[in-house]
């Protein structure tokens, strides 16, 4: 087993959804599982989690229901079907049906708006309601464990799930070893979650505008973050001009490129089948290419992740400051 002093934090990210993040993710675990590393997986898409699937887990051996938040509700009783509740709710969650107003459970965020405005306080709430689930496989066929949060549909603060859902995989793995995050995409609370706390972090992307512009947006997030990152270019074979302006990026912003991964049909063929392509297809160019990226991961990054981050993290944090837009009257 390759021992590690520390808790070291590995979170795969993309600003981008559908580039290949969670392959690479299963990949790196397996390979890391190879080498008999102390190894947690943590899927933190809280909203569409889907690393369980591309490891083969159908079934989960820990279920915890995961309770957040509030929602409100209008005691018949009391209400006198004025509507003032009904226009003054941000969301919509008020709906006028048959005659009366009524909450829609799956849209109320519980933010008292209604509530503060009812003429005849007509309106509770229920606290603590089921949000979601903490899911844990406690080994996977490839001999290591997973945790995995689900949101339900219409709950907010996924972020607050992703948080627990790290902080169960704290608990299982201890103080050493290697925690491998599969983060959501985009740049959202949930992808924030996942990302505090960590060292470093794999930045996959394609070699195209939207790839591009949604990896500036998610390194500018790990630059708040002080995080050393890396980045792995995937179907870089279907615009090889494009590839030029993201190794221009890379090196003017001191991101290693660690690795090119070419287009290749068996990886959604492999995905279709519930396997990593890794193993059900590792002859194919690109199960070389991802293997050879987690290889380079497993073997040099994370045993020696002190010194790379040394090299490769911010100079300075630039924190991530978003554009406040006042609403209309």
């Amino acid at each position: 087993m390759v021992d590690l002093n520390d808790r070291v934090e590995l979170v795969v990210a993309s600003g981008k959804g559908g580039v290949g993040k969670s392959t690479v993710t299963s990949s790196i675990a397996i390979v890391a599982g190879e080498y008999n590393y102390k190894l947690i997986a943590v899927d933190t898409d809280a909203e569409a989690p889907n690393l369980h699937l591309v490891l083969g887990v159908s079934d989960w051996d820990d279920v915890e229901d995961y309770y957040e938040g509030r929602t409100a509700y209008i005691l018949e009783d009391k209400c006198t079907n004025c509507g003032i509740c009904y226009e003054e709710c941000p969301l919509g969650a008020v709906e006028y049906n048959d005659g009366k107003y009524t909450i829609n459970q799956y849209i109320c965020e519980g933010c008292v708006t209604c509530s503060i405005k009812c003429p005849e306080n007509a309106i509770r709430y229920k606290f603590k309601v089921k949000a979601g689930e903490i899911r844990v496989k406690e080994r996977t066929m490839y001999n290591f464990p997973l945790v995995s949060g689900e949101i339900l549909p219409g709950r907010p603060n996924s972020g607050k799930l992703v948080t627990e859902v790290k902080n169960k995989a704290y608990s299982l793995i201890g103080d050493k070893g290697f925690v491998l995050v599969d983060a959501a995409a985009g740049i959202g609370c949930q992808v924030i979650s996942s990302l505090t706390g960590a060292h470093l972090a794999v930045l996959v992307t394609e070699p195209t505008p939207a790839g591009f512009s949604d990896l500036q947006r998610i390194h500018k997030l790990t630059k708040h973050f002080m995080i050393a990152p890396m980045m792995v270019i995937n179907k870089y074979d279907t615009n090889l001009d494009f590839v030029s302006i993201l190794e221009d990026y890379a090196e003017k912003e001191n991101i290693p490129i660690i690795g090119k991964v070419p287009y290749d049909p068996k990886v959604p063929e492999s995905m279709a089948r519930n396997k990593p392509v890794i193993t059900e297809y590792p002859d194919t160019p690109a199960a070389k290419a991802i293997r050879e990226v987690s290889e380079k991961i497993v073997t040099e990054i994370v045993p020696s992740w002190r010194e790379f981050r040394m090299k490769y993290k911010p100079k300075r944090p630039e924190p991530y400051i978003p554009v406040i837009v006042k609403p209309s009257l």
